[in-house]
């Protein structure tokens, strides 16, 4: 597998490498390593390994914390999430510029040398970042390959100025691919639409069985002596996730306490926000967490909040990981009314849909909730019941299927 990140906080390659390496294939994720922040190299199960290639060039100074938020590191920001990007164009002259480049196709080079190494029976390309180095290390050894395309990146937060590019890569290589995999049922449409192949299996962003009791994580850590309910978003600090809206709507619900749980570039224009409109006491922030201590966070919640916009497809097909999470906390949700999320809400009823781009109705809903408790009640119980079924186990065995497909065809 490789990934175009530092597979710190990756959940879905992770449980796929995990599945995989149950079935008794040798699985290696290929990723990003940043001096003083990751290993090159770790040993997760017996038969899952992480190896890590340098990012590039550029001076590391400081060691990062995990979940620490979004830090420069050389030639890349490392995001909470262990995303790996260049750093903002705006912010760096030709010189620099051009180091970036020549980093990101280092470490390009790098992942290719280290995949064709180990002469694969399988490369596994997790988004379109990967996908050209994969396939390339595919054809030179031989192997299978399959393309897990985790969003639509032709419209994409922050892709636009790489939208005929990302096209024309994928337009090139998924009828070429001998798996592909995607996370809801729109986008599957979406893909073999667009390129003119069979409909990629769907996969969507569930976690692991667990089970998760409330508790007072929050509350404890953030001194919150009040009996308010307490409304979460948890997930990366980035535009078009209706941030800013929950903030308003955080001003006209005074009976809940607000947590937003993550780090990204949106933080410090949300903490302005929060002291313009006087919010500090009822508004929080906690930076992001661990994968290992999220569901403990997140349960210790009342309402959990997911406000994602309208701005491209990849957004308006999504069912969103952090719906899942809610649910497999209890936790009753207000979410934007999008197909695939509606899908979840309405079939488990679990909780509230609003429109997009309405503030009104996102206060107006969590406002219900929050001063509702039995409402709560009914859908907290409708949560916990759907969490059952809603598991990354409920659907691992058609990974599994599908790579038995893919290595009879060889």
């Amino acid at each position: 597998m490789v990934v175009w990140n530092t597979f710190e906080n990756d959940a879905r390659v992770l449980k796929e490498a995990q599945t995989l390496s149950a079935q008794g294939y040798s699985v290696t994720v290929h990723a990003l390593h940043v001096a003083g922040y990751t290993e090159r190299q770790e040993t997760l199960e017996p038969a899952l390994q992480v190896v890590r290639v340098p990012t590039g060039f550029g001076r590391r100074k400081r060691k990062a914390p995990r979940g620490a938020d979004t830090q420069e590191r050389g030639a890349f920001e490392v995001t909470p999430s262990g995303a790996a990007a260049a750093a903002p164009a705006q912010r760096v002259g030709p010189l620099r510029g051009a180091g970036l480049v020549a980093g990101r196709l280092g470490a390009h080079v790098r992942l290719l040398l280290a995949m064709v190494r180990m002469r694969p029976d399988v490369v596994h390309a997790h988004d379109v970042n990967t996908l050209p180095t994969a396939w390339l290390a595919a054809r030179l050894s031989r192997a299978r390959l399959v393309y897990d395309a985790h969003e639509i990146s032709t419209s994409r937060e922050g892709y636009q100025s790489f939208r005929r590019l990302v096209a024309s890569v994928e337009r090139f290589v998924m009828p070429r691919a001998d798996g592909t995999i995607t996370t809801t049922d729109r986008r599957a449409a979406f893909f073999a639409r667009a390129y003119g192949v069979p409909r990629p299996l769907v996969l969507q962003n569930r976690p692991r069985k667990q089970t998760v009791t409330g508790g007072t994580r929050i509350r404890d850590e953030l001194g919150l002596d009040q009996p308010r309910p307490v409304v979460l978003y948890q997930g990366g600090l980035q535009p078009g996730r209706g941030l800013d809206r929950i903030v308003d709507a955080a001003a006209r619900v005074p009976e809940a306490w607000f947590v937003f749980i993550g780090g990204g570039r949106m933080a410090p224009q949300l903490e302005e926000q929060v002291r313009t409109l006087g919010l500090q006491d009822r508004v929080r922030f906690i930076p992001t967490v661990s994968l290992e201590d999220m569901p403990s966070y997140t349960a210790s919640a009342d309402i959990g909040v997911q406000a994602i916009e309208n701005t491209c497809l990849n957004h308006s097909t999504t069912d969103s990981n952090k719906l899942f999470e809610y649910v497999a906390a209890g936790l009753p949700v207000v979410a934007s009314n999008f197909p695939e999320i509606r899908k979840i809400v309405r079939e488990h009823d679990i909780g509230l849909l609003v429109p997009s781009d309405d503030t009104d109705a996102l206060a107006d809903a969590i406002g219900r909730l929050a001063g509702d408790a039995a409402l709560r009640a009914r859908y907290a119980d409708n949560a916990g019941r759907a969490a059952a079924v809603l598991t990354w186990e409920e659907q691992e065995a058609w990974l599994v299927s599908l790579y038995q497909t893919v290595l009879q065809s060889s």
